[in-house]
């Protein structure tokens, strides 16, 4: 069972959503750069420091939306099935808390997963483009 006060539990929960959103958020930029970078070096050529930095503190920040949520009522944090650790409470109990899981899988999963398969599907294709060309020569 979990051993702490509540209070621990949303602490717990709240660092576990925070920095699991903020790493996929931080893949889905990489992967994202990459793609810009190889696929349109136009463009990638004009990635700066300011660039990188902005997009470190706009996935941080979307983490740290997504995450603050149960602390503003929109959805909860509560103790796991089995009682030993605390995460998001999945049985949703009102609509609330419902559009909460739902946004979560859309915004924080669904989304995130089909920008970097997107991505390296394109990278993968001018690769292929790449080669074909350089045969062909």
């Amino acid at each position: 069972r979990w051993l702490f006060e509540q209070a621990v539990c949303t602490l717990y929960a709240f660092c576990g959503v925070l920095f699991g959103l903020s790493s996929l958020g931080s893949l889905t930029v990489l992967s994202t750069v990459c793609c810009l970078k190889v696929c349109y070096p136009a463009y990638g050529s004009r990635f700066s420091r300011g660039h990188a930095v902005g997009l470190l503190v706009a996935v941080w920040g979307y983490a740290l939306a997504f995450a603050a949520a149960p602390l503003g009522r929109w959805g909860s944090y509560g103790p796991e099935p089995y009682g030993t650790a605390c995460c998001i409470a999945w049985e949703p109990s009102g609509r609330g808390a419902t559009l909460y899981i739902l946004a979560l899988l859309v915004f924080c999963y669904l989304l995130p997963c089909l920008l970097i398969l997107a991505s390296y599907a394109l990278i993968l294709g001018t690769v292929r483009a790449s080669r074909r060309a350089l045969r062909q020569h």
